[in-house]
This record gives C-alpha cells, structure tokens and sequence, in this order.
C-alpha cells in the first residue's frame, strides 16, 4: 500500500455501460471483503442496474473504506495534441471537462451519446461516413504506455463504433464521476487520501491476465473457469451465479485482483505517471 494509506476493508469492481436507455444489463457490481472469502455480485435495487443507481450506491459508500474501481477511461487525451478536442474551448482538467461534458448532455440516464454525436467526423469516429479512422486513433499516455509495452490492441475514447469502442461507456463514465463531485476522491486525478474510499479506473483484461487468462481470450463463461481466475489470485471458490456473462465474471475476477493487488506500492506510483498526466489525463490502476 502506498505509504501511509490505511489498508482497504473492502474492494468493488464496477462493469460499465454507455448504452442508451435508463436500464442496463452490461452493469454488474462485485465487492470482494479484506478478510477472505469469494467475490459476489450486488443485486441491483430494482433488478437491472441504471448508471444513477449505480451514482447512488457509490456515494452512498462515501464514508466507508472502500477502493472503487469502474472499467472506462476517466477522461479523453490531452497531452498528445494539447487538448481534449482541439478546436473547441475546452477546459484543460479532467473534473472541469466532466462537467463540461454534463452540461451538453440531456441523454437519459447519464448517457452520453448525443456528445458524441453532434461532434461525429470532428472528434469522434462512428462510421465510415467520418472518414479515415486512423485519424481519431489519439490515445491518452497511459494507454500508449500500457500498449508500447505489449498490453493489447489500442483503443481510444474517439472511436465510437463496434462492440470493443469504449467511448459512450467512457462518457457516460465522465457524467457519473462529475455527479460523484466531492464526495469520493478519483485517483490520481485526486491525491490518494490516508483513509476512507476511492475511485480508480481499472481495464479488466489486466486482471484477467493476471488470473491466468490467455490474452485475447479472457472472458469467463462458466463455473469452472470462474473458479480456476479466482484459485489464481488467492481467492475461494465463488457462490454460484444466475447467469454466467462477461459483466458478472469481469466484476468477481477484477473484484478478487484488487483485493490481491491494492497493497503494491508500485501501482500507486507508476514511473511514467506525471503530476500533468494525473490532473488531465488520470491514470489506469495497475498499468506500471
């Protein structure tokens, strides 16, 4: 743990959707407990989850000891062209860019499509009509570092087409965090306080990965394979499941990975993570 920070009591993985509507089946919730046992799944209050329940289970943990991870990128690039969508006035810091990007949304359910939308061929890819998509392909440094050193195929928050685009989940993301406020701290946006809850961003491929799944292939799909991740980073064997999708897996495997991984003093503290990278940009917990 980084030096000073009281140990986590509790560590949730967040599966995240940007789908349009106000109900969503790709949102699942895991928390796995400090002192042993397997991950589970946190029902949703009215059965399937929406972004603003999801808003208002993790401020209502606000006063709890909680690392919060959600799977979307907490903000745009910067540092590569000097702004988050050059051109347009935006702000330069990622909390003042959430709120910019608030503002401009009416969609349901902190949805962010129509941002996205409205700026399609400028700054956002969806769709051959946009042209080349080489010419959105901006990445933010941790994604560059993450890819320079053999993580995976690139994505960026400019591509909005096709099943593996993060961008409306990404958005959607920034709304939810803008409306979070003050309640919780974003690391490393924010310092890492010495106690209490925060908020990183996770990718769950890594830990994936780190539960022994052959990259490119990390989906869990049935029980055994579920209980095979979760034997690898030191976890019991999980209650069994309704339903055994990509949501509900990712959250129990990326859940158990935080609680195995949070004490490293190394994630808190990636080499190439600059003050600039922190404020603008954030950071993706457990890329070093």
């Amino acid at each position: 743990m980084a030096s000073g920070r009281e140990p986590f009591a509790h560590f949730v993985a967040i599966d995240w959707s940007g789908a349009k509507g106000a109900r969503h089946p790709g949102i699942a919730v895991a928390v796995a407990d400090a002192g042993g046992g397997p991950p589970r799944l946190i029902a949703a209050p009215d059965g399937v989850w929406s972004r603003r329940a999801a808003l208002d289970w993790v401020r209502g943990r606000a006063d709890g000891n909680m690392l919060i991870g959600f799977d979307f990128s907490f903000a745009p690039p910067r540092i590569e062209r000097g702004a988050y969508l050059p051109g347009e006035a935006t702000p330069d810091h990622a909390r003042a860019f959430w709120a910019y990007v608030d503002r401009d949304c009416n969609d349901a359910d902190l949805g962010a499509a129509s941002f996205l939308e409205r700026r399609r061929g400028r700054h956002f890819y969806l769709g051959a009509a946009d042209g080349a998509k080489a010419r959105f392909m901006h990445f933010r440094r941790c994604e560059a570092h993450f890819n320079a050193r053999g993580g995976g195929k690139p994505s960026t928050v400019y591509d909005a087409i096709g099943a593996a685009q993060v961008a409306k989940a990404s958005f959607a993301g920034m709304r939810l965090l803008h409306h979070v406020g003050d309640a919780l701290p974003v690391w490393p946006i924010d310092p890492l306080p010495r106690g209490g809850s925060v908020i990183v961003e996770i990718y769950t491929a890594i830990a994936a990965r780190a539960a022994g799944l052959r990259k490119g292939l990390s989906k869990v799909r049935d029980p055994a394979a579920l209980d095979a991740a979760l034997a690898a980073l030191d976890s019991a064997p999980h209650a069994p499941l309704a339903r055994y999708d990509d949501h509900a897996t990712d959250a129990l495997v990326t859940a158990a990975w935080l609680r195995a991984n949070a004490h490293r003093p190394d994630l808190w503290a990636p080499p190439a993570l600059t003050p600039e990278i922190a404020r603008s940009e954030g950071w993706t917990f457990g890329v070093i």
